[in-house]
């Protein structure tokens, strides 16, 4: 076995909790964002989103799924959910401009969660979770 291998046999579970908590905290902060007007809040005049609407949904779905990545609960089912809002942001707002490069229409961070959450979706909670703690397993 390789110098990689024993790495990541010895520090893959706690890297891979720091990773779930910090990708959890910086989704949470684009849904408190749209929602409660926090960290400049959106649009122009630094505000907040409809709650019954498409961006409403999103803020949701990133305050929900947040929360969640943070304490490790439901984090395949959630993380699914997140990848497509991302998805759909992606074509929605950003591949919609005109302009199919990630970097130009400035979808790179939309897709990039992508990718995240894809991996958050195949890995689950791993380490100290809220839900192995409640419920013995992880249910997705």
């Amino acid at each position: 076995m390789g110098k990689c291998e024993r790495y990541a046999q010895k520090y893959g579970a706690n890297a891979y909790f720091v990773f779930r908590v910090l990708v959890g905290l910086l989704f949470l902060q684009h849904g408190v964002q749209k929602l409660f007007g926090m960290f400049g809040g959106v649009g122009s005049n630094g505000g907040t989103v409809q709650l019954m609407s498409l961006m409403g949904l999103a803020g949701v779905i990133e305050t929900v799924v947040g929360i969640a990545l943070v304490l490790g609960l439901f984090t395949r089912l959630l993380a699914g959910v997140a990848a497509v809002e991302m998805l759909v942001a992606f074509f929605k707002a950003h591949f919609s401009v005109g302009n199919w490069v990630p970097l130009l229409n400035k979808g790179e961070l939309a897709l990039l969660y992508v990718a995240v959450f894809l991996v958050v979706t195949v890995y689950g909670n791993g380490k100290w979770s809220l839900e192995e703690k409640l419920f013995k397993k992880e249910f997705f």
